[in-house]
């Protein structure tokens, strides 16, 4: 996820405008009904809007437009639109700019830059590990296409730094293709390599040694598959520079699943590679270590509990093991006797949650003396530092409620880390684990605002089962609890995925209104490790939901607010909590803003993209997976006559992560059962997909949208 998504998955803010929204708008656009009636272990289910899965079908890309017409007139005809577009815009653009993914190699220190006001970070390099000094631009997608279509996914620098790969998409679709670029002076080289990212296995590539070639991941092209597996079947490649594509050698892939994600890597010294495939978006990995020559070996399967593996050394690897450990462990293995009966424990599970993170950035490191483990501590997260024996050494410093974004390998031991909470910006400092000393460096964002008189607190509420969800909470320091706070809540509660501090300077026009922020820790992430996700998962999802009610009553009750002022968000993983929401507890909260979410869990698997996430919540194949899922399926449980509350759904015509037809189904839905003149809204933006990628300007209209609408949600009734 990039900034886009973590804004509006994290980071929501709201305030206070005395103003109305008009009950006497037109009606939105009527969808018609036909029905589908389906059996599934015996159980019928009808579904009236099916046909609005078909985006090939004129007609529904026709209703699709006039919802999203109705909607976009009603959110910029509420008052004080153009005002609270004028105060993000205001912010993003006095912003400081903001470096991140860092690569340092061999003297350079290569970046993307996010400049204040520029709809696209750019890739960069540097000749500083402190200070942008001697930077060079290498590729810049504002002056490349005037359209900002075009969006880096991500690049991967050559060993000696001399060479990057950079794979670019457009309008969020997330489908890749791999640019070569020389580093000091930008010039595109080589060839480029088509499909190596997508929107649902993703990608990755990695350069041999020598920077005559490298490995990547490779979709099906048109002809190798059908068109509906053009998404699937992930393989790794050998390309050598120089030559063309169709020269290209296969290495491994022909076995992997039909729903393989691979993240490679390849060891600087003796040129081997490792393969890392998850079996969808199952949190389950096999391992395979591929020699300078292509041969393939597997290490590791699925079952074995292995959650992530870097090399050590030429000849050594080091695993974090979830086996018998759900908050895990570190083992290390002699690439000469590999089997896990021969691993030796370098650190065994402890209270906190080690971080295990496939594909991202924030993945622990083994430089020459030190491991460097990132440890999840409940949604706060930090860096604990071992020998390679396993002994513990002083940590870098970080402050208290703080979350670890990236840790950056440099030369020698040396490292560094970026951090931020919710209410201080993000900072990059340098550790030195000689001495154990922590250095500010200069790539550090200054905020517009002022967070001086505000406070995160922690609370519990009590979910139905009796297990206690932690609550984050942001406030003003003199906050009353005399349930006067209009109070935005979000929550995610999926797929490993842990809920973190990130600090959002827009969130201080909320708290200067007197608005509250919360955030719930609820089952199914990972910020207290594997116990905690599965308690969330498959036939037990229900949890997630009932944990988030629980925060909510806990918010009315303990005076924080009440119903007509508590509104809430998530999206993706996210969306479905507030679908789940909308259904079951429609009578706790005001307004939600749901984004790019899944509603209609039977028909979930049917998307190519839905695919990755059957090991996650289930398919309908099975009769106990389809009852749980059929049990909480929002679309499924929209009831006529039911009082509903404001809803916004936004969704991206090109979303490769969750197939748009989940929210035209849910909306259609929603509007023909609502006994209540709410509005129930649809906006679309057609040049977006899943949230990576989207352009700035895009994004402001979109929390412009957002705040718009839930800050009438919220004055309608006080």
């Amino acid at each position: 996820m990039n900034k886009n998504i973590f804004i509006l998955l994290g980071i929501v803010p709201l305030f206070l405008i005395l103003a109305v929204y008009s009950k006497e708008s037109k009606m939105p656009p009527k969808a018609e009904k036909h029905n589908v009636a389906e059996e599934f272990h015996g159980v019928t289910i009808n579904d009236p809007y099916r046909w609005l899965e078909n985006w090939a079908d004129p007609k529904v890309q026709e209703w699709s437009d006039a919802q999203n017409k109705y909607a976009r007139d009603f959110l910029t005809g509420l008052p004080g639109v153009a005002e609270l577009r004028k105060k993000i815009t205001d912010i993003y653009n006095s912003a400081s700019i903001n470096y991140y993914d860092l690569q340092w190699r061999k003297g350079r220190l290569f970046a993307m830059k996010d400049i204040p006001g520029m709809d696209q970070p750019m890739l960069v390099c540097m000749t500083s590990k402190t200070e942008p000094k001697g930077e060079k631009i290498i590729f810049d997608p504002n002056k490349s296409d005037p359209k900002s279509a075009l969006a880096i996914d991500w690049y991967v620098a050559s060993h000696d730094g001399k060479l990057v790969a950079v794979s670019i998409s457009s309008e969020g679709s997330e489908s890749g293709d791999v640019h070569i670029f020389e580093a000091g002076i930008g010039k595109q080289i080589d060839v480029i390599i088509e499909r190596v990212n997508g929107g649902t296995a993703g990608g990755s590539l990695a350069w041999i040694p020598d920077n005559s070639g490298f490995y990547y991941t490779r979709y099906p092209r048109e002809g190798e598959r059908s068109d509906e597996n053009l998404s699937f079947y992930q393989q790794v490649w050998f390309h050598k520079l120089g030559s063309i594509p169709e020269e290209d050698s296969y290495v491994a892939g022909k076995d992997f699943p039909r729903i393989a994600e691979i993240q490679i890597d390849v060891e600087p010294v003796s040129g081997n590679a490792l393969l890392t495939v998850q079996y969808g978006d199952s949190g389950k990995f096999a391992f395979y270590l591929v020699d300078p020559d292509k041969t393939v070996k597997q290490l590791y399967n699925y079952e074995d509990g292995v959650a992530e593996a870097i090399f050590g050394s030429p000849k050594s690897l080091y695993l974090i093991s979830k086996k018998n450990a759900p908050r895990k462990k570190i083992l290390r293995i002699d690439l000469a006797h590999p089997g896990l009966d021969k691993a030796q424990i370098i650190i065994p599970e402890g209270k906190d949650t080690i971080i295990d993170s496939f594909g991202i950035t924030s993945r622990f490191i083994a430089t020459k003396s030190y491991l460097y483990i990132p440890y999840q501590l409940g949604g706060p997260s930090e860096i604990q530092v071992f020998d390679h024996d396993g002994n513990q050494e002083a940590n870098p410093a970080i402050p208290a409620f703080s979350n670890i974004h990236e840790v950056t390998a440099l030369d020698g031991d040396e490292i560094l880390y970026s951090f931020s909470s919710y209410i201080t910006p993000k900072e990059w400092n340098l550790f030195n684990p000689a001495n154990g000393k922590t250095k500010k460096t200069r790539f550090i964002i200054k905020s517009p605002v002022d967070f001086s008189d505000t406070e995160v607190v922690r609370e519990y509420a009590t979910s139905k089962d009796g297990t206690k969800i932690p609550v984050n909470i942001i406030r003003k320091k003199d906050t009353k609890l005399d349930s006067s706070s209009p109070v935005l809540l979000s929550g995610y509660g999926g797929f490993d995925v842990s809920v973190t501090p990130r600090f959002n300077p827009v969130m201080r026009i909320w708290i200067e209104k007197g608005g509250v922020y919360a955030v719930a820790i609820i089952r199914g992430g990972g910020e207290y490790g594997e116990e905690w996700h599965k308690a969330g998962m498959l036939t037990k999802k229900q949890n997630c939901f009932d944990d988030f009610a629980a925060v909510m009553k806990f918010l009315i009750d303990s005076g924080y607010t009440k119903p007509d002022l508590l509104t809430i968000t998530g999206g993706s993983n996210g969306g479905l909590l507030m679908g789940a929401m909308i259904t079951q507890h429609p009578d706790l909260f005001k307004a939600t803003v749901s984004f790019v979410g899944l509603y209609d869990m039977v028909h979930m698997e049917q998307s190519p993209n839905g695919q990755f996430n059957i090991p996650e919540y289930g398919t309908v194949k099975d009769p106990e997976q389809f009852k749980a899922m059929y049990d909480y399926s929002p679309y499924h449980h929209v009831k006529d006559g039911t009082a509903y509350p404001e809803i916004l759904f936004m969704t991206g015509a090109n979303d490769p992560r969750v197939d748009p037809m989940h929210s035209r189904k849910m909306t259609a839905r929603l509007q023909a059962a609502t006994s209540s003149k709410n509005p129930i809204l649809l906006r679309t933006s057609s040049g977006t997909g899943h949230g990576i990628g989207t352009p700035l300007s895009e994004t402001i209209e979109e929390l412009t949208a957002m705040y718009s609408f839930l800050i009438e949600g919220v004055k309608a009734r006080h």
